[in-house]
């Protein structure tokens, strides 16, 4: 049985993330705080979405379903080294990532 969970339509969950990507989404990591290095880490706050050609955008989060008192929770990466390992995992040969707070860099997967 493959069951589909329930989302916002702005929000996606690591493997609706993976097949926009495969569809020709972007992939554009925001950075929301500036990072800080402490010894050989980059630790900062950064977020991902995906843009489609269309300009419609869907945030990554965490859970497959709603939490509790209907929250969602959008997945958060606190080192540059969890940012390069997901968007390896997603498909990229390439991790770029914005080191300012504001700041995205976008990726797409080669058709």
């Amino acid at each position: 049985m493959n069951f589909e969970p329930k989302l916002e339509p702005n929000v996606t969950t690591e493997q609706g993330l993976r097949a926009l990507a495969e569809q020709g989404h972007s992939v554009e990591v925001l950075c929301k705080t500036d990072p800080e290095r402490k010894g050989p880490s980059w630790y900062g706050l950064w977020i991902m979405r995906t843009v489609g050609k269309d300009g419609n955008e869907k945030i990554l989060v965490t859970a497959r379903t709603r939490l509790t008192q209907n929250a969602i929770k959008v997945r958060e990466f606190k080192t540059a080294t969890g940012v390069i390992s997901f968007l390896v995992g997603v498909g990229f040969s390439q991790a770029s990532i914005p080191m300012k707070s504001g700041e995205t860099t976008s990726h797409r997967l080669a058709q």
